[in-house]
């Protein structure tokens, strides 16, 4: 059974940085496509980054030279480096990743900025 649990997420100032985790189970994140989304209140689920077998990596315009999508094969985990965050991240971040035609999807974790 695939599960995904993210963590990290919290309240900072606008400027300020934060780390993601996403903390799989049931598959094998370097030899999967893994995905952070995320959900602002009142909008739609965006894709933000990216990153295939642990090594290609892709990122929204709105994070990109801010954010990095990394990998742990040891802890088998995904991480999502945020640096220069402002008010405008602030969502609900999920990581995804789909196995045998089934998306996946984590729990969920707030990020908020206060400017």
């Amino acid at each position: 059974q695939v599960q995904l649990v993210e963590s990290g997420g919290g309240l900072v100032q606008a400027g300020g940085s934060l780390r993601l985790s996403c903390a799989a189970s049931g598959i094998l994140v370097n030899i999967k496509t893994m995905y952070w989304y995320r959900q602002a209140p009142g909008k739609q689920r965006e894709l933000v980054a990216t990153i295939v077998y642990g090594e290609i990596t892709n990122y929204a315009d709105s994070v990109k030279g801010r954010f990095t999508i990394s990998g742990d094969n040891a802890k088998n985990t995904v991480y999502l480096q945020m640096n220069s965050l402002k008010p405008e991240d602030t969502a609900v971040y999920f990581c995804a990743t789909s196995h045998l035609a089934i998306t996946y999807w984590g729990q969920g974790t707030q990020v908020t900025v206060s400017s």
